[in-house]
């Protein structure tokens, strides 16, 4: 159900050459996956904090975060909150179902794929979104939130 660890590694290391500082979050059960992540990001270790913060500190992150890439979770809906620009990769819910509200500082993609969000394998939607689309949208958010 989730976008392939791979791809957001990909994210994190282009960000990470362009200079930009990056966490990963998420709960104690993705761990594993967040730890793989940062394996093939080469991040260091301190850059995964899956599992070791709170709701509240998890909150202190997304609020201090320049920008924030997550799936369609509650992680998203915290950054909306707060007004922290925002990439949001949808799968098989429509984000007028579970999205942002739209604002400049919040990009959604979404491949109009509708399906079984409780599925045990990834959307053909979710998996539709490319790595580049990601880095474009990202692009997008910061030159936002810096005008």
């Amino acid at each position: 159900r989730r976008w392939p660890t791979d791809r957001w590694a990909a994210v994190a290391r282009a960000e990470r050459a362009q200079g930009h500082p990056v966490v990963l979050t998420g709960s104690p059960a993705e761990q594993g996956i967040a730890t793989r992540v940062a394996t093939l990001a080469a991040l260091p270790d301190e850059a995964n904090l899956a599992g070791r913060t709170s709701v509240l500190e998890l909150v202190g992150v997304v609020a201090a975060a320049a920008r924030v890439v997550s799936g369609d979770t509650g992680v998203a809906h915290v950054a909306t909150s707060l007004r922290t620009p925002s990439v949001v990769l949808f799968g098989p819910v429509p984000p007028s179902a579970w999205g942002p509200p739209p604002r400049p500082e919040h990009r959604v993609l979404w491949h109009r794929s509708v399906g079984d969000p409780h599925g045990t394998r990834p959307d053909p939607g979710l998996l539709a979104i490319s790595v580049d689309d990601v880095l474009a949208e990202l692009a997008c958010v910061h030159r936002g939130a810096a005008a």
